[in-house]
């Protein structure tokens, strides 16, 4: 399974009502029900608030907290990543970081990526779960 950026802040920045899902969805990672992948762009996403805050100390936690996490893989963005994300960035008009979610989706050969952007799609081999409907209300 793998994760937009936003699920990770919603579960580090305790934002409700989503922060219990994105607990959950992290605590089947960790106890092994589940594979998980983040991209190293996605990291940078989520270190971005606390870096812009001047947090540093809270950069390096989340990326220590993170890079930790037993079942968590932070995946690389090598360049043949690249011509996959501008296909996806051309075709489906979305952006940069966006595009880059769903092209490591695909290179981790994960089923799913969870995100809570609802201008994301899924493909035939690839679905999107949005965490809105993981959360209950």
């Amino acid at each position: 399974m793998a994760l937009d950026s936003n699920v990770l802040v919603y579960l580090l920045e305790a934002v409700e009502p989503w922060a219990g899902a994105a607990r959950q969805l992290l605590t089947a990672i960790e106890e092994g029900h589940v594979a998980g992948i983040v991209s190293s762009v996605g990291l940078a996403e989520v270190l971005a608030g606390p870096a812009r805050r001047g947090n540093l100390a809270l950069v390096e936690r989340y990326t220590d907290e993170l890079g930790g996490m037993p079942g968590l893989r932070i995946f690389p963005f090598p360049p043949d990543l690249a011509a996959d994300v501008a296909v996806i960035r051309g075709v489906r008009g979305i952006g940069l970081a966006d595009a880059i979610h769903l092209a490591t989706a695909r290179a981790a050969n994960a089923t799913a990526l969870v995100t809570n952007d609802h201008s994301l799609r899924g493909s035939p081999k690839l679905e999107v779960v949005y965490l809105d409907d993981l959360t209950p209300g």
